[in-house]
């Protein structure tokens, strides 16, 4: 009995850690609502470390909508188990392309870390906070996500394989519960970080320590993108 209570919290608690860590090395890669969550917390002058909160409560929004719109179909996917192992091996090359990408660019400096300087900075980027839609910063994690191509694709191959691996699905819904929860926890966890530095200046993160932390997660989207890759390959269709 306590042996499958505790298989029973593992397959879980794996969802949520993996959905939690894939989520971050997407939410920490320079983008617009990184840019946007920044701008916004320094120009908030009341509560503004919360900025992170409200944006990606926006964002949780779109992507629940994008969740539900690929689970209509999930059924007849995982019946195919063809689409299965391209979904997943685009999935893997894309992902462990993404973490190639950031170990390249960390090398050669090309990460931009403007935000870790001086609010200063974000001057000249602020009309991307300005404008009457994104005012709201819940309405402005929506919108900027929806504007944002990557975003799209990133869930046609990467949060779609990902879903495909670990059998997410509205029967499974305790499943889909820890993917979803642990999804928005990584985002949540980076986007408040960024929101509540920024609004108390962003004194207190280097350059060494957001390098090597991108780093580790490059590591972890190649190592993962791999499993995604490889793995539909030793299942069977039904």
């Amino acid at each position: 009995m306590l042996n499958e209570i505790s298989g029973f919290i593992s397959i879980y608690w794996l969802i949520f850690s993996f959905s939690f860590l894939v989520a971050l090395t997407g939410a920490m890669a320079p983008g617009p609502l990184l840019t946007y969550t920044i701008i916004k917390s320094a120009q908030t002058t009341r509560r503004g470390y919360l900025t992170g909160l409200w944006v990606v409560t926006g964002h949780a929004m779109l992507e629940t909508l994008i969740i539900v719109f690929l689970l209509l179909g999930f059924s007849f996917v995982v019946k195919n188990i063809f689409f299965m192992r391209v979904i997943g091996v685009l999935g893997g090359l894309l992902l462990g392309y993404f973490g190639f990408s950031i170990i390249r660019d960390l090398y050669r400096g090309r990460i931009s870390t403007s935000f870790l300087t001086s609010t200063d900075d974000l001057n000249e980027d602020s009309d991307l906070s300005e404008k009457t839609a994104l005012k709201n910063p819940v309405l402005g994690g929506f919108v900027v996500s929806m504007s944002n191509p990557y975003w799209w694709i990133w869930w046609a191959t990467i949060g779609f394989a990902f879903m495909l691996q670990f059998d997410i699905s509205f029967k499974h819904w305790p499943r889909l519960l820890s993917f979803f929860l642990g999804h928005e926890a990584g985002d949540l966890a980076w986007y408040l970080l960024v929101s509540t530095l920024a609004y108390f200046g962003l004194r207190y993160l280097n350059k060494k320590a957001y390098y090597a932390i991108l780093a580790c997660c490059a590591v972890f989207m190649i190592l993962f993108g791999l499993y995604l890759g490889v793995s539909p390959f030793f299942k069977e269709g039904v």
